[in-house]
């Protein structure tokens, strides 16, 4: 087959014919909207027709598509090797990059291992946390996790296992190791009826139970810092996440931040959890990482973690985990060129007065009659539309309203993907004003149209 020769029906067949999408009911997939390129914040289909990136292609893009210096990062290090394995072997692009990660993370993550996505990320944490305390103690009993109930942190087994979505995870239930749940502070739909600036962190007193009796046997916690992705774009109190570590450090327990998708920028600070002046024992990373262009993920730990897998070769202390493109020259090469960005064009300064903007043109969304919440950190939104606002009462599942909004807003020029029936909002970190002002007005657009407001 010749390149150029498929016409768009021909490639819309051949994707209905062989594809198998993620997260898809392939029983309703039906035409399929063919990218063929992209440019700044739009992506453009096989007919020519612009669309406004506006979840970042799955909150991974961050200085726009095509940027030229990302492209040209990967180019020179493409005329020098593509790849070559770090079993063994250590690339220049590797270890600049670790240099650059260490210096902009939380203080005390000094050590870099590589993956190639966030799943793989989260698995890594948890078996470096779990081998620590063998190494520590052979005789040491810490084999579970505590995770917050409605969290997600992948698709592994491992990450499914600390994963609280039910519509997600519970079909795998006999393949997972048992952890512990924790109360979410979901405070929009607070369990206890209580408000988030006077109840004094009452969601945490699960997690107090849960380290009392059950800390001998916890090898770590792991948590979103600031904002549940996956789980619906829910936003923590202030304060929460310093609490959680306090806490923790206190029972002598690891902390594990997934900054997989709160990370480069997201939230308005490098990491998440920048914003609370707090560092983790283990921290997770990827999505960001390389500005959108190629698979890469690491997984940071502080030295006292790192030393645990010190010794001699019979002791077999080595942490017998890797892949194939660990620590890529290509994507170490876009991601270190990802991170020259945010210097040389002052992204996050430049993010301030934008992510402003955006909460005051969200007010005119939250004052709507089917929205019961908005939810907002820097440039991470979630809409949770509801049949009763006043009540709160939620739409019924199957009327997929998220989707139907999500559908409309794609006839608009607009592309975006909802989390049930919460519509999330994730533009890259470089989108103009005039260009959030669409993205908010297209959405305020077709929750009227599809709720009937």
């Amino acid at each position: 087959m010749k390149e150029g020769s498929v016409n768009v029906e021909e490639l819309a067949e051949l994707d209905r014919r062989y594809v198998w999408h993620p997260f898809t009911q392939m029983r309703e997939w039906m035409d399929p909207l063919v990218i063929s390129a992209a440019e700044g914040c739009y992506l453009i289909d096989i007919k020519g027709n612009r669309y406004l990136d506006g979840v970042s292609s799955l909150w991974v893009n961050v200085h726009g598509h095509c940027n030229p210096h990302i492209s040209r990062g990967i180019e020179k290090q493409l005329k020098k090797v593509a790849h070559s394995t770090l079993l063994g072997l250590a690339n220049e692009p590797s270890s600049l990059l670790a240099q650059r990660l260490v210096e902009i993370s939380p203080p005390g993550l000094e050590k870099v291992f590589y993956s190639d996505n966030g799943s793989a990320a989260v698995e890594i944490a948890l078996k470096i946390a779990f081998q620590y305390w063998k190494h520590i103690d052979p005789e040491s009993k810490r084999t579970r996790f505590i995770h917050l109930e409605n969290s997600y942190h992948g698709d592994t087994l491992g990450a499914v296992s600390v994963g609280g979505i039910a519509l997600f995870h519970e079909v795998y239930g006999p393949l997972l190791h048992e952890n512990y749940s924790m109360e979410a502070p979901y405070c929009y739909r607070c369990s206890r009826g209580l408000s988030w600036d006077k109840c004094g962190f009452k969601c945490l007193d699960t997690l107090d139970g849960l380290l009392s009796s059950k800390a001998n046997s916890v090898a770590g916690l792991i948590i979103e810092p600031v904002v549940q992705g996956a789980g619906g774009m829910i936003v923590q109190p202030t304060g929460y996440v310093s609490e959680v570590v306090s806490r923790c450090q206190k029972a002598g327990v690891l902390v594990i931040f997934d900054e997989v998708a709160t990370g480069f920028g997201r939230t308005g600070t490098m990491f998440a959890c920048q914003q609370e002046g707090v560092s983790p024992d283990i921290l997770c990373m990827a999505k960001g990482l390389t500005g959108g262009y190629l698979p890469l993920a690491a997984t940071m730990v502080t030295p006292s973690i790192y030393e645990a897998f010190l010794g001699e070769y019979g002791e077999q202390k080595t942490f017998f985990h890797g892949h194939t493109y660990t620590g890529n020259p290509l994507a170490c090469a876009a991601g270190l060129a990802n991170l020259e960005l945010f210097d040389r064009d002052m992204t996050l300064p430049a993010m301030q007065p934008k992510i402003e903007i955006l909460s005051k043109r969200l007010r005119d969304i939250s004052d709507m009659d089917h929205v019961g919440d908005v939810r907002q950190k820097g440039f991470m939104v979630g809409i949770e539309l509801v049949k009763n606002r006043s009540t709160g009462e939620p739409y019924p599942w199957d009327q997929a309203i998220g989707a139907k909004v999500c559908i409309a807003a794609r006839k608009k020029g607009l592309i975006i993907r909802p989390l049930g029936d919460v519509v999330v909002l994730m533009p890259p970190l470089v989108i103009k004003e005039n260009e959030l002002g669409l993205l908010v007005d297209v959405v305020k657009e077709c929750i009227e149209e599809v709720t009937g407001q």
